[in-house]
C-alpha cells in the first residue's frame, strides 16, 4: 500500500540553524512531510556534527565525524554547503529562498541583516514569506545581541533553582530542555503562521527567545509565586503539592509512586496492609499529606523498602495505583510498551548498505498522514550540487566554479 503523502508536503523550509532549538523544528517539520534544505558553512558544518564522542563507528568502527548529538535532530533534511559571508553565496540564499516558504535562522540579532537575509530585507519581495528566528534573548530588550545556550535559559530561566536535591546545588536538566521546548514552540508557531498565510496570503516574522520560552514553561511553579509570592525551592523527586508523589526505594531498586488523590492513597495503603494510614486525620487528605510530609514519607519509605521493586508494581498495577520502575536509557528501550511503540528507528544509510542509523522516533500518530522517516541525517554537503541544479537553476560549470572559489 502506497504511503499516504505528510501532512506538510509540498511546503519547502531554508533551515539557517544549526545547535539544537531550529535544528528540532526543522526536523519536526521534515518528519511531517515538509522539505527541510539545511544549509551549513563549507567545510565545517553544524558545530554539533562535531559534539562528541560519542561519533557514529563506519564499518570498521572508526568514528565517523557524525556525533549523536547531530544525528539526534538532522533526518529528513538536504545538506547544502554555502558561505553566507560572501556575497555570491548571499545570492545563492536568496534564490533558493525563492523556492521555499518557511525561512529558519538562529543567527546572533542583526546577524543575517548584515547580509541582506533579514526579514524586513526579504519581505517586500516575499511578502508571504514565515520567517522564523530564534534566539537567546529574543530580537527585542536590553540583552538582544546576547548569544543564548541551553545551560544558559535554564540557569536564569528558572527551572535549574527548582530541580535538585533540597540541600544540594541547582541542577540542569540532563537533557538539553529549553533548546528542544524551544523547538517545539518553534514549530507550533509555523504552523499557526501556515494557517494564517491559508486564510490571508501574508507571511509573518516569529520571534522565539530561549529565555522567554523557558520562562513559559515553568507553569505551576511560575504561576505559584505570581500567586503567592513565595519562592518554589528545590524538592528532590518530591512534588509539592501532591503527597505521595516522589520516588521509593525497594529491596532491589527504586519505584516512583504516584498517588494524585485520596482514593488512590487509601487503595495504596490497603495493597500495603497498612489500611488505617488512610484513615488517619492527617492523611485522609492530599493536603493533610502535603502538610504531614514529614511524618508519612519516611513511614511510606520503611514499608516500600521490605519489598522487591517487581512485587509492589504487580500489587499496585492490580490496584489500580499508579506506579512505575525508574529505568536508565538502556532499559527504556528495552521497555516492551517503549518497543511496541516503536520509538526506536533504524534508517537504512545509502553510503553504507551495511549498516543502519539509529533514530528515536517521532511520538506524532496521525491516523491519516503519519510520520515518515524518509531519510538518515545528511552528510556535509551531501545535497549541495543537486539541490542547488533543481532549485537555483546552476549549470555543472557554474557550481564547479563557486566551489573552485570556496562559495560552496
Amino acid at each position: 500500500m502506497p504511503q499516504s503523502p505528510g501532512p506538510l508536503e509540498g511546503l519547502r523550509v531554508l533551515d539557517l540553524s544549526r545547535i539544537l532549538a531550529g535544528p528540532s523544528c526543522t526536523q519536526m517539520l521534515g518528519d511531517l512531510g515538509a522539505e527541510i534544505i539545511k544549509v551549513e558553512r563549507p567545510g565545517a558544518g553544524d558545530d554539533t556534527r562535531r559534539w562528541g564522542p560519542p561519533f557514529l563507528a563506519d564499518r570498521h568502527g572508526r568514528p565517523s565525524p557524525e556525533s549523536a548529538y547531530f544525528l539526534s535532530a538532522n533526518r529528513n533534511k538536504r545538506s547544502v554547503t554555502i558561505d553566507l559571508a560572501q556575497a555570491e553565496g548571499q545570492r545563492l540564499a536568496r534564490r533558493l529562498l525563492e523556492r521555499c516558504d518557511i525561512l529558519v535562522e538562529n543567527f546572533k540579532v542583526g546577524g543575517l541583516a548584515c547580509w541582506g537575509l533579514g526579514y524586513d530585507d526579504l519581505k517586500e519581495r516575499r511578502p508571504d514569506l514565515i520567517y522564523c528566528s530564534i534566539s537567546g534573548f529574543g530580537q527585542t530588550g536590553p540583552e538582544a545581541a546576547r548569544p543564548g545556550y541551553d545551560l544558559m535559559a535554564q540557569a536564569r530561566g528558572g527551572v535549574m533553582s527548582i530541580t535538585g536535591q533540597p540541600d544540594g546545588p541547582p541542577t540542569k536538566v540532563g537533557v538539553a530542555v529549553a533548546d528542544i521546548v524551544c523547538g517545539l514552540y518553534a514549530a507550533c508557531a509555523i504552523l499557526a503562521a501556515l494557517r494564517h498565510r491559508e486564510r490571508s496570503g501574508a507571511g509573518q516574522h516569529i520571534d522565539l527567545g530561549l529565555l522567554d520560552t523557558q520562562v513559559a514553561w515553568l507553569a505551576n511553579q511560575g504561576l505559584g509565586y505570581l500567586l503567592t509570592g513565595e519562592v518554589p525551592r528545590r524538592a528532590g523527586n518530591t512534588h509539592p503539592h501532591i503527597v505521595p508523589y516522589e520516588v521509593f526505594a525497594t529491596t532491589d531498586g527504586e519505584l516512583v509512586l504516584a498517588a494524585g488523590n485520596d482514593e488512590q492513597f487509601r487503595r495504596f495503603c490497603a495493597v500495603a496492609g497498612k489500611p488505617a494510614l488512610a484513615l488517619d486525620p492527617r492523611y485522609a487528605t492530599n493536603a493533610g499529606r502535603v502538610e504531614h510530609r514529614d511524618t508519612l514519607v519516611p513511614e511510606l519509605q520503611a514499608l516500600i523498602a521490605t519489598r522487591s521493586s517487581a512485587e509492589w508494581l504487580r500489587m499496585l498495577d492490580a490496584a489500580g495505583v499508579p506506579c512505575g520502575p525508574v529505568q536508565n536509557i538502556a532499559q527504556v528501550f528495552e521497555d516492551p510498551q517503549v518497543q511496541h511503540r516503536g520509538m526506536r528507528v533504524d534508517l537504512p544509510d545509502p553510503h553504507h548498505p551495511d549498516r543502519e542509523i539509529p533514530q528515536i522516533a517521532n511520538p506524532i500518530r496521525l491516523s491519516e498522514t503519519p510520520v515518515r522517516y524518509r531519510s538518515r541525517p545528511p552528510k556535509l554537503g551531501e545535497h549541495t550540487g543537486e539541490t542547488l541544479t533543481e532549485l537555483a537553476g546552476l549549470s555543472p560549470a557554474e557550481i564547479a566554479e563557486l566551489r573552485g572559489r570556496g562559495v560552496i
